[in-house]
């Protein structure tokens, strides 16, 4: 973890090579990170508002919906934007691999790096179509850098995993395409949290989208603080797989060369 620290400058200079290399050679560059979310928010929003006509609940308009929707998939875009990369990631940069002086453990945060910039252009399109719909923007949003740090700290824990395992195990990067898009739909995001079976919502709770979900929208949208609880508990576990993450990429990092 002292990586971070130690290496800044890399760290920074590595982020904003793989945002720009990201749109290299595309007409509109950048802008790109601003319409792929809105024609996505386009798009959902007309299949499940218009033509299912779903409603959350307290919300009477399809505009409503529209941005309780766009706060779920935001989240979870952060989310699968990390963990369907990082399995591959040190078999891209084999190159890096023998090099000894190399922090190959920051090759994770650089990909986080890169999917929160396009996390914070999606909020800012969330909180200006949040104001444009109510009204206003509530006080809470204050919260938001509370509430988005230990959901990062526990996307560095997975990605660790997820980028040593990748080493050794290539299908991992199949099998993460199928178990996000589970998530997606296990996660109430197209739904409100009240339709979900009671028998069932202590599992889903486990899903680790759902929690960060929930506060985003309830401070953003709703108004409301962060739960105390819900968010010491996900902290708490948000820093023990951040840990264990590191220790597991330490622990095989020195097999690298020879797998590959």
């Amino acid at each position: 973890m002292a990586s971070l620290s130690e290496y800044k400058a890399l760290f920074t200079q590595m982020t904003k090579r793989e945002i720009t290399e990201r749109y290299k050679g595309s007409a509109l560059g950048l802008l790109w990170s601003f319409i792929t979310p809105l024609i996505l928010l386009g798009v959902y929003t007309f299949v499940f508002g218009t033509l299912f006509n779903a409603r959350w609940s307290g919300s009477a308009t399809t505009a409503d919906f529209a941005i309780i929707l766009f706060a779920g998939l935001l989240m979870f875009q952060l989310f699968s934007d990390v963990v369907t990369r990082v399995p591959s990631l040190i078999l891209s940069h084999t190159n890096l691999v023998k090099k000894v002086v190399f922090p190959l453990d920051i090759l994770v945060p650089v990909v986080l790096g890169s999917a929160m910039f396009h996390a914070c252009v999606s909020l800012v399109i969330l909180l200006t179509a949040t104001f444009f719909i109510q009204g206003y923007i509530p006080l809470t949003v204050f919260w938001l850098p509370v509430i988005f740090a230990p959901f990062l700290i526990l996307l560095v824990g997975l990605g660790w995993m997820l980028a040593a395992l990748g080493v050794y195990l290539r299908d991992i990067g199949q099998v993460m395409g199928t178990i996000t898009t589970a998530l997606l739909f296990l996660a109430p995001i197209f739904y409100p949290p009240d339709l979900i079976p009671s028998w069932v919502a202590p599992y889903i709770a486990f899903n680790p989208i759902v929690i960060p979900i929930e506060m985003l929208r309830d401070a953003a949208i709703f108004g409301r603080a962060p739960d105390p609880y819900h968010f010491a508990v996900y902290t708490a576990a948000a820093v023990i797989i951040a840990s264990l993450g590191y220790s597991f990429f330490k622990h095989l990092r020195p097999g690298f060369a020879d797998v590959l």
